[in-house]
């Protein structure tokens, strides 16, 4: 099968990855390609400017949570336009444990056989960003590195010395963007606000990719796409008839979902409903629901005059529907979120409080699962976690899923609080790192037919 494909990476963080990997996507279109995105690692956040940009859904790559094997076969299977672009993660060679190159773009890169646009910020520098890119040539035995985007060059005569001295990397220099402040992208959190959070954004966007698209020689990066080995063809799954309705929470607050996981429960059986906590009066008629990650607390106001939808969930729960929720959803499920000075009253489900805080958690996660709505036994896990909160007042009865071996969840190591039919966790799962999405279409099977 042929997958023709390129990796943008950067030099450190901030150098314009995901600018600049918008704006090819956005030169492919102008060319008539069709655009499948990926992006390197856990992040929820950049995969939406990705997808609002190339109008497909764009997947993550993260071996950490995925294992070599579900990322090969995920990559595979979703690339089915003309050509897929993979926005990289932090630093080239940034892997998880510091020294280690697991998990890193390059890993990924590696694994998927692609080559690499390696982008660097010449802002502070001349001719010693020949040094840089040679050290990134040689760092690796096998870079993969086929190009190199300049960014935030001041003038004509900054751009020749670069130029001059890159010449000696004999690699081409496929781009060129101006240094100019009006180019980059809001930050928020860890990564860049979300396109459903703000969707003015993709205007922005659109007029940032049509401008750093003109300073880009989409042709010959095109040539670079192309001249890539083949894979073979692994059998897809097989997908189940529909058997179950799950309602997924979606909306400016709640969207933080890997698109392979809503795919594993529809290949399953399951049949997803959208609502929004935010605005519905009503939750589809379902046997479960998956509420994922966001940023409640920017909406805060509005989830909590949500009277009638707050009631419906805690009483669904009360009455055993399977429930699953992430990070944004676990707040949600609480008593209440204090941000800012003012507090807005929650769910309600869960004995505890949500509390913003200015300090980031932000890990990759390992442990114990035990028995509940997704897993039928203990065995190991692998996710990750990113919040600005931590839960305070939480029962000294609480009872939780998860034991973490490398990760803070919810209190002492541990996460994943289950009441009745429902777990709730700071960490983010991929579910086809196991079963999980099997046994919770199960479970919710179950539930209907009570």
């Amino acid at each position: 099968m042929k997958i023709p494909r390129i990796v943008i990476a950067g030099a450190t963080s901030g150098v314009g990855k995901t600018s600049i990997t918008c704006s090819i996507i956005y030169a492919l279109k102008k060319k008539g390609f069709s655009v499948q995105p990926f992006k390197v690692g856990p992040d929820y956040i950049d995969p939406s400017y990705l997808s609002s940009i190339s109008i497909n859904d764009a997947f993550n790559l993260d071996v950490w949570l995925m294992g070599k094997n579900n990322l090969l076969s995920s990559f595979i299977s979703n690339s089915k336009s003309n050509v897929s672009v993979i926005e990289g993660v932090m630093g080239y060679y940034d892997g998880f444990g510091g020294d280690s190159n697991y998990a890193s773009t390059h890993h990924v890169s590696s694994i998927t056989k692609s080559p690499t646009i390696l982008i660097l910020d010449a802002s502070k520098t001349a001719r010693s960003i020949a040094a840089t890119a040679i050290g990134f040539q040689k760092f690796h035995r096998n870079s993969r590195i086929s190009g190199i985007i300049l960014n935030k060059i001041g003038s004509k005569k900054h751009e020749n010395l670069c130029r001059e001295a890159l010449q000696m990397t004999k690699l081409p220099i496929l781009g060129v963007i101006p240094k100019d402040p009006s180019l980059s992208l809001e930050s928020r959190h860890l990564g860049l606000y979300s396109t459903l959070e703000k969707k003015t954004l993709y205007k922005k966007i659109e007029r940032i990719s049509k401008i750093i698209s003109k300073n880009i020689d989409i042709n010959k990066i095109i040539k670079i796409s192309k001249n890539t080995s083949d894979f073979f063809t692994k059998p897809n799954h097989i997908n189940k008839k529909p058997k179950i309705t799950i309602g997924v929470a979606l909306d400016t607050s709640f969207n933080f979902y890997y698109q392979d996981n809503l795919k594993a429960l529809q290949r399953e059986g399951a049949k997803l409903k959208f609502f929004s906590p935010v605005n519905d009066k009503k939750i589809p008629i379902c046997d479960g629901l998956y509420i994922g990650g966001g940023f409640p607390e920017i909406l805060g106001s509005k989830l909590a005059k949500n009277q009638t939808m707050k009631k419906l969930v805690k009483k669904l729960a009360e009455d055993n529907l399977p429930i699953y929720a992430e990070c944004g959803g676990l707040m949600y499920l609480t008593k209440s979120i204090s941000s800012e000075n003012r507090n807005y009253k929650m769910v309600g489900l869960f004995d505890a409080e949500t509390i913003m805080t200015k300090k980031m958690k932000l890990n990759y996660t390992k442990g114990k699962i035990t028995k509940s709505i997704i897993s039928n036994n203990s065995h190991n896990l692998q996710g990750h976690e990113f919040h600005y909160s931590k839960l305070d007042s939480v029962s000294s009865d609480s009872k939780f899923a998860f034991e973490l071996e490398i990760g803070d969840g919810i209190k002492n190591h541990k996460d994943g609080l289950i009441v009745n039919n429902c777990l709730a966790s700071y960490g983010h799962l991929y579910f086809d790192s196991s079963n999980y999405a099997e046994i919770f279409v199960k479970n919710c099977m179950k539930y209907s037919r009570s």
